[in-house]
């Protein structure tokens, strides 16, 4: 989703790269988890998960959503893990075309992850879903006197300058995200004169995005110059003041849909259970905890969304999506016109 990722929380807490609990003991099994940095979950969903299949999660970390990607399709020969999660919608083609994952329906799959399915098969299964989308600070612009931008097309205006903190979509994937959102938005003909003209209004470009959310941003904790960032519909959620409600809020119809998946990884040294690992990543117990853990939408349908997030995280009613196909032919084209277009 994130992973991919995601806001500032999860970083804090995502350190180190085995949220296990302690090595094996007599007769217990190891399957090694490949994902991203910003995965995280409370060390007891992960013990009671071994302690009822004797099954110990070795989980390993492998930079964002692209980065892990690109691992995985390097090592596939000779795979890094038995089980993958952190591959989203905007990698995901690449890694099956790529042969990475192995065939596995999982029995959860049909509670929810199923209708974010990116193939006829079963190779990749959704754990999580997310929308990138504009963030904003309200106390910056009350400040300056401004009306609050409200759609893409107002960050282009004159009256907009110097205000915006975007990332790299080479480097990050909510960046990547939201470049595709506005080639959706704008069409094939019209995004990259939208990205000129954010040029022409100042935009900043950040290589990920905790550069960007915790320094540049003015509605986190680093208290940025900028008040207008590329972060997530769950990031206010994170900026709640003492008064119970948030600080920033999402712009929700500049938002585009990421979805991260799992999957049994093709010559994975203990498939068997593997499986139960992808299974368990879609259970009742670990979906309930997504949403606090990492600030992301649980896959399955009966997981409502925490209490503290009513009022405070609003979802798109309709975010910007791209067909899988498109994004794997075109997606190095776009970000070869991006960087021309914004950093040549």
């Amino acid at each position: 989703m994130r992973r991919i990722a995601v806001i500032a929380l999860v970083l804090a807490t995502a350190a180190g790269c085995s949220l296990s609990g302690g090595g094996d003991d007599g007769g217990e099994r190891t399957v090694v988890l490949v994902t991203h940095d910003s995965f995280t979950m409370k060390p007891e969903v992960l013990d009671e998960f071994r302690k009822s299949s004797g099954i110990r999660i070795d989980v390993r970390k492998s930079g964002d959503a692209g980065a892990l990607t690109n691992q995985l399709v390097l090592t596939r020969a000779n795979p890094l893990g038995d089980v993958a999660f952190g591959v989203d919608n905007t990698f995901a083609s690449r890694a099956l075309k790529e042969g990475v994952f192995a065939d596995y329906h999982s029995p959860e799959a049909d509670k929810g992850p199923r209708r974010y399915a990116v193939d006829g098969g079963n190779r990749l299964t959704a754990v999580d879903a997310g929308d990138v989308c504009l963030n904003v600070d309200p106390a910056a612009f009350v400040a300056r006197g401004l009306p609050e931008p409200s759609r893409y097309e107002d960050l282009a205006d004159p009256k907009y300058k110097d205000l915006l903190v975007v990332e790299d979509p080479a480097t990050s994937s909510p960046g990547l995200a939201f470049v595709l959102g506005t080639v959706a938005h704008f069409g094939e003909q019209g995004w990259a004169d939208y990205w000129r003209k954010l040029k022409a209004n100042g935009v900043k470009v950040d290589s990920g995005w905790e550069e960007a959310y915790t320094q540049d941003f003015s509605g986190s904790a680093g208290k940025g110059p900028r008040p207008v960032v590329v972060s997530y519909a769950s990031s206010p959620a994170a900026e709640v003041g003492p008064d119970g409600k948030a600080r920033t809020k999402a712009l929700l119809f500049t938002c585009f849909r990421q979805v991260e998946y799992a999957g049994v990884l093709t010559g994975a040294k203990h498939p068997e259970d593997a499986r139960k690992v992808v299974d368990f990543l879609l259970s009742q117990p670990f979906q309930s905890n997504v949403a606090e853990q990492m600030f992301v939408y649980p896959a399955r349908e009966d997981v409502p969304l925490p209490a503290a997030w009513q009022g405070v995280v609003l979802q798109p009613s309709n975010p910007e999506t791209l067909p899988a196909a498109d994004i794997d032919a075109n997606r190095e084209r776009w970000i070869n016109q991006w960087r021309s277009t914004v950093q040549g």
